[in-house]
């Protein structure tokens, strides 16, 4: 059996992406060929696979694992990705709804490419006296930094995501340096277990983080966002600790087809 696949990206954040709609090629059970065709140099490569299936109550669903072959949390970037893989198959134009493992998303298709995804509202924040910790999808503890390019982010990612709290878990670590317009993120990845090019749901908690460290009195708050793969932007309306109508925009390209062979 060959299992047929398209490769995209976000900003760096590339997926490995299947259409199940017709036929199912793989299930939760398959973690080691899930594994097996993201690993990188051996496999395609890929941060996580996502499956694209049928849902009785929205376009499409959302099915998303780690590059370690476990199903994951809410992917942001690869959410974007989907839209695009769905809008290139003609199940979707401009807009549209699917479901994820955090709930129903909705999506929009804009004319220069880019894909603008509603991520779900937030309203519990940690801030300790060094970082923030919050969910946007996805668990993500945030620091600010001084010199974002001279951190070693393997490491100082690792050892918070493997420190006594967050062990068993698992965390996203992101590093974020304030710039004149905007900030600057890198993210130590769980389930990749290293820094990847960006994180939808990373820099979604990021803009956040930057908005509560010097708030404003904007009803709708848009913070560009400079990630190691690409420009993303954050748009989100704060009010009273809350953070509503999310959205996290950027590009999502394809990058190649093929198909993967199996037993």
């Amino acid at each position: 059996m060959e299992i047929p696949f398209v490769k995209y990206h976000g900003a760096g954040n590339d997926f490995i992406l299947l259409d199940q709609r017709e036929r199912h090629f793989l299930s939760r059970r398959d973690e080691a060929v899930v594994a097996a065709m993201c690993r990188r140099h051996f496999g395609i490569g890929a941060d996580g696979l996502i499956l694209l299936e049928n849902d009785p109550e929205v376009d499409f669903a959302m099915v998303y694992f780690n590059a370690d072959g476990r199903e994951g949390s809410m992917c942001g970037n690869g959410g974007r990705c989907l839209v695009a893989f769905a809008h290139a198959l003609g199940i979707v134009q401009e807009r549209c709804r699917f479901r994820a493992v955090d709930g129903w998303h909705e999506a929009r298709v804009r004319p220069d490419g880019w894909i603008e995804l509603r991520m779900n509202d937030v309203g519990e924040v940690e801030r300790q006296a060094d970082h923030f910790f919050l969910d946007t999808g996805s668990p993500h503890y945030v620091r600010f930094v001084g010199d974002l390019a001279a951190l070693d982010v393997g490491a100082e990612g690792r050892s918070v995501r493997y420190n006594d709290r967050f062990r068993a878990e698992g965390t996203n670590v992101n590093f974020v340096q304030t710039l004149e317009r905007g900030i600057a993120v890198r993210t130590y990845e769980r389930g990749v277990e290293a820094e990847t090019l960006s994180c939808g749901t990373g820099v979604t908690a990021c803009a956040i983080a930057a908005y509560l460290s010097d708030p404003s009195e904007k009803e709708e708050v848009i913070v560009p966002i400079r990630a190691e793969g690409g420009r993303l932007e954050v748009r989100f309306r704060p009010s009273g600790g809350r953070f509503t109508d999310i959205w996290l925009c950027g590009p999502a390209q394809r990058v190649f087809d093929g198909r993967w062979p199996v037993g």
